[in-house]
């Protein structure tokens, strides 16, 4: 699927209506979550994305029975059969996902040991697996790593631990929850992010019998417990993929219903939307999101963790903001190489300066170091058709918006990148009007 194109005649305003389902950034996780439990997990409202299927192929390598539900999608997880797998089938996963490297706690305290191929992901950062490493020593797992592995041991037992995160990371967070639920005595995490996924996965690892208490000032205290049970459980709509598809609707000057998504956790993001220019209406289906005429605004907006503005939903609002009358400036806090996808947008007529200073309100960790993380975006721009590779999962998404904006035909090659976090992508974008064809190669 990954060298297939999709070719794109833009200049057609998108309308109708899309429906997310369960996030990507919950759903593999609570996946994982489900080889602590002494007996079966249903996870509801799975999305049919890349992730899920990788995950799920690691599963079954484990022994674990994966059982999907033809009419609802929904998945039933049985561990009662887990066992260690070779190092050979784990490495056809390696470059797929960043997903394996949450099985660590999981897979030690199911069968002793874990071993971790080379991880993939989307290239938009310095995101190295070596806290992770040094957090499950932390719990008192023995690390052996090698060129293109991990191995990680847990046969000794595996104990609380005292852990401070120099930043509110939302995989390493995951990686102590999902180690501490299990190990011996009380887990203390501070600075832990609290993304809403963080919250339903915690809600996931309750139903399954654990103890996690969330405090303020960002800590995170779990008492470990013996056993955990199955859970039943369905998962939070993916408030990713409704922004993506909001900012679609306005850069287009489209009229988009995005049904399961959800007001409270994409508050930020609505503020900032209505800020530019855009408007929406809350429904009982979802969010309507549509361009109410007239000129957009240009905005400051800077990235930041949860509760501030996501950085997954800046690379489509760039899209929106070339289209805005005036100088926008973006300041990304949490990925150094988010920008990298502004290159196409240039060549397709968009006029972006990126700058390694910090164009926000005040510095972040990324201050006078060698990074370009700050945009400055001037519009509005007409946007010209252009061939282009798709390079990650936010960035091609909103290289597809931007060639739906312009003029004349593009070519997107790699399109199925897109299928790691946004099911049905093609299909949602015939649902919407879009003229758009996928040629090239088989999944």
């Amino acid at each position: 699927m990954l060298n297939k194109v999709l070719t794109i005649n833009g200049g057609q305003p998108l309308s109708g209506s899309v429906k997310v389902r369960g996030a990507k950034n919950l759903v593999p996780k609570a996946m994982v979550a489900a080889l602590l439990g002494d007996g079966p997990s249903v996870l509801r409202n799975v999305p049919e994305i890349k992730d899920v299927d990788v995950v799920t192929g690691l599963l079954e390598l484990h022994g674990v029975t994966v059982v999907k539900d033809q009419a609802t999608g929904d998945l039933t997880m049985d561990p009662s059969a887990a066992k260690t797998a070779s190092s050979n089938e784990i490495n056809a996963f390696a470059g797929d996902s960043r997903i394996p490297i949450l099985f660590c706690g999981p897979l030690m305290h199911t069968i002793g040991e874990a071993f971790i191929p080379d991880l993939g992901g989307c290239k938009i950062g310095d995101r190295p697996i070596d806290y992770h490493l040094e957090v499950l020593r932390n719990f008192g797992a023995d690390v052996s790593k090698t060129d293109h592995s991990t191995v990680i041991s847990g046969r000794n037992g595996l104990h609380g631990a005292k852990v401070r995160l120099p930043y509110p990371s939302v995989g390493a967070t995951e990686q102590v929850l999902l180690t501490a639920v299990k190990a011996q005595g009380v887990t203390e995490l501070k600075n832990a992010a609290q993304e809403p996924e963080i919250m339903d996965l915690i809600a996931v690892l309750q139903k399954m019998g654990a103890i996690i208490n969330v405090q303020d000032n960002r800590t995170i205290v779990i008492e470990g417990v013996e056993t955990l049970r199955g859970y039943d459980h369905t998962a939070l709509p993916d408030r990713n993929e409704a922004a993506s598809w909001a900012s679609a609707a306005l850069a287009t000057e489209g009229d988009i219903l995005v049904q399961g998504a959800d007001q409270q956790d994409l508050s930020a993001f609505l503020n900032t939307y209505r800020k530019l220019g855009g408007e929406f209406d809350v429904v009982r289906e979802g969010i309507r999101f549509y361009h109410p005429g007239g000129d957009l605004n240009p905005l400051v907006v800077e990235t930041d963790t949860h509760p501030g503005f996501m950085t997954d939903w800046q690379q489509p609002l760039v899209v929106a903001m070339t289209q805005a009358k005036g100088v926008s400036i973006v300041h990304e806090t949490v990925y150094e190489n988010r920008f990298g996808f502004t290159d196409a947008l240039e060549r397709m007529g968009a006029t972006v300066q990126l700058h390694r200073h910090c164009l926000g309100s005040a510095p972040c960790r990324f201050n006078n170091r060698d990074f370009k993380h700050s945009a400055v975006i001037t519009g509005k721009s007409t946007l010209q058709g252009a061939d282009f590779t798709i390079p990650d999962l936010r960035g091609g998404f909103s290289h597809v918006i931007a060639a739906l904006v312009a003029k004349g035909r593009s070519n997107a090659s790699g399109i199925g990148i897109i299928s790691r976090g946004y099911e049905h992508f093609v299909d949602k974008l015939h649902g919407l009007g879009a003229d758009v064809e996928e040629t090239g190669g088989r999944a």
